[in-house]
């Protein structure tokens, strides 16, 4: 592509968005005349007629929506990628936007942000809490963290939070009433905390057990989309729930709570971070990439 076809490209986003010839060569610091023939030139040469002008006002035709659905995200995507060169000169700085939910949040970027904000105090972390799967593209999100199996293929995923045991839980004045499951099958006759997924579908219970993996459609008194909610109930001695390993320990070893199914507790794989693959990462999400997978080593080797 010429430079001349690229300055037009840039002259019709940029009408197109003002709505304005003399409103977007304010912006770009050009006369109108300028950009009328340089938008000219641009339809003589596609044969299309890109924006519909009248005296009041301007607005891209069928061919000028379609153009423009190509062009921003493109014209977006240069823009950021210059902005993070940029930043190459300096130290890590700007602001890092993630979506993710709340157990990744906190099992795996609080316990590096003391240090890091510490190390760059230039970084700003923005968390956001979100169980549905969001498009960090189009919502402007620099990573997300979630489950492997929840990530697309076109996104670049790393690793940074170790595998997670799932234990199944009830307090023990709920199991003075009702006798603990010693199956699987068993929680069909329970009080159990059902989740509800995104989708609007109601989560099975998943429990494994030397590789071997059981479905339970379980029902109880009780369905909320947030699994904290569900170890309330737990605890409030409701029914029994499926909840992480690492934040009911305390519960267990309190005597709050009591495990059942021991040998049925199935292992998730650990959280990644992902990003598109046709971006790179900002020095400041790369530091934050860097100081998860340090402690993620830590972790592993002092097993």
């Amino acid at each position: 592509m010429k430079r001349d076809e690229l300055n037009d490209l840039l002259a019709f986003v940029a009408i197109a968005d003002a709505r304005s010839f003399t409103r977007a060569a304010a912006t770009l610091g050009v006369s109108p005349s300028a950009l009328s023939h340089a938008l000219k030139g641009l339809e003589a040469r596609l044969g299309l007629q890109l924006l519909a002008r009248t005296t009041r006002s301007v607005a891209p035709t069928v061919a000028g929506e379609r153009l423009l659905a190509t062009l921003r995200p493109a014209f977006r995507d240069i823009d950021t990628e210059l902005t993070a060169l940029g930043t190459l000169r300096d130290r890590p700085s700007g602001t890092v936007r993630i979506t993710t939910f709340k157990h990744a949040a906190t099992s795996v970027i609080m316990p590096v942000l003391p240090a890091f904000l510490g190390a760059h105090p230039d970084v700003t972390v923005e968390v956001d809490l979100d169980t549905s799967l969001t498009d960090i593209v189009a919502q402007r999100f620099d990573a997300g963290i979630r489950w492997p199996d929840q990530i697309d293929r076109d996104m670049i995923a790393v690793t940074v939070g170790p595998p997670l045991k799932i234990v199944v839980v009830g307090a023990p004045a709920y199991f003075a009433k009702h006798p603990p499951p010693r199956t699987p099958r068993d929680l069909v006759d329970h009080r159990c905390f059902t989740y509800r997924l995104p989708t609007g579908a109601l989560h099975p219970l998943e429990l494994e057990r030397d590789g071997r993996t059981m479905h339970v459609k379980v029902t109880g008194p009780f369905i909320a989309n947030d699994g904290e909610l569900g170890l309330r109930a737990a605890l409030d001695g409701i029914g029994i729930t499926m909840f992480y390993e690492d934040e009911v320990a305390p519960h267990l070893a309190a005597g709050r709570l009591v495990r059942v199914l021991a040998r049925w507790s199935p292992a998730s794989p650990g959280y990644q971070l992902y990003y598109p693959r046709r971006r790179h990462p900002t020095p400041a999400l790369a530091a934050l990439i860097a100081a998860m997978r340090a402690r993620l080593k830590g972790a592993q080797q002092g097993r």
